[in-house]
């Protein structure tokens, strides 16, 4: 399994809603970098949800249930979209100020391309956020 971070303005598409709706495609994305991410996820990859923007943190856990099939939002057929499931909620959020303070995550996509909207997560940065946010793992 692979882990990942996805990032939506609450605006646009909040954990909230993703509560509500459980499962849902993961679209709109029109970067490349961020593209070739939603191909490499596979069925279980789980993910953080991120809400940027003014709150800017992570606020759940989403799971990979349908690979990359194209976007129909997407008139240049260049991009496509996942669909996710909602696994949990994070007990505390993790601020994106508190994995800048953490030595173990500097290496992170989310510190060092700040604008790249689907990312990979390697497993020990996983395991320090789920612990930040009080997750049992």
């Amino acid at each position: 399994m692979a882990y990942w971070l996805v990032k939506s303005e609450p605006g646009a598409w909040s954990w909230q809603q993703q509560e509500v709706a459980g499962t849902t495609c993961w679209d709109g994305v029109r970067n490349a970098q961020a593209n070739n991410n939603l191909k490499a996820m596979q069925i279980g990859d789980q993910a953080y949800f991120y809400h940027s923007g003014a709150e800017r943190a992570i606020v759940g856990v989403v799971e990979v249930v349908r690979t990359y099939y194209p976007d129909p939002t997407d008139s240049s057929g260049r991009y496509g979209m996942v669909d996710v499931r909602m696994v949990a909620s994070l007990p505390r959020p993790v601020t994106l100020a508190s994995i800048k303070a953490e030595e173990g995550l500097a290496h992170l996509a989310l510190v060092r391309q700040s604008r790249l909207s689907v990312m990979p997560v390697d497993p020990q940065a996983w395991q320090i956020i789920a612990s930040m946010g009080g997750l049992a793992r």
